[in-house]
């Protein structure tokens, strides 16, 4: 999608400070972090948001991409939190597909 931020991300249009790529997914540091650590990890093909998923697998193999991003950080024996906001109300702003992986400081609840 030639308008998506993310997908620029993907193409290398934009830099961005990758923390673990692979042939599917992508992981980068958020611009505007909410935690010591917050990296998005994204498909790299475009898809919308997870109300336009439709591949059963690409769910469980993003998931477990984010939790090697988190290992990778050093976030998982203390722990981290993982988000997936969708659509307007859910809190999303870029519409590509992304997982927060937040860590580095104990998470509150409700998150908001």
């Amino acid at each position: 999608m030639s308008d998506c931020l993310f997908c620029k991300i993907v193409s290398g249009e934009i830099p961005a400070t990758i923390a673990k790529d692979d042939p599917e997914f992508v992981a980068f540091r958020d611009v505007n972090p909410q935690a010591p650590t917050h990296v998005l990890a994204i498909p790299k093909r475009h898809v919308r948001s997870l109300n336009d998923l439709d591949d059963d697998g690409l769910a469980g193999r993003l998931l477990r991409f984010a939790k090697g991003v988190a290992e990778g950080e050093g976030l998982a024996e203390n722990g981290y939190r993982l988000v997936v906001n969708t659509n307007s109300d859910g809190g999303q702003t870029v519409w590509h597909l992304h997982v927060h992986i937040l860590g580095g400081r104990a998470m509150a609840w409700p998150p908001g």
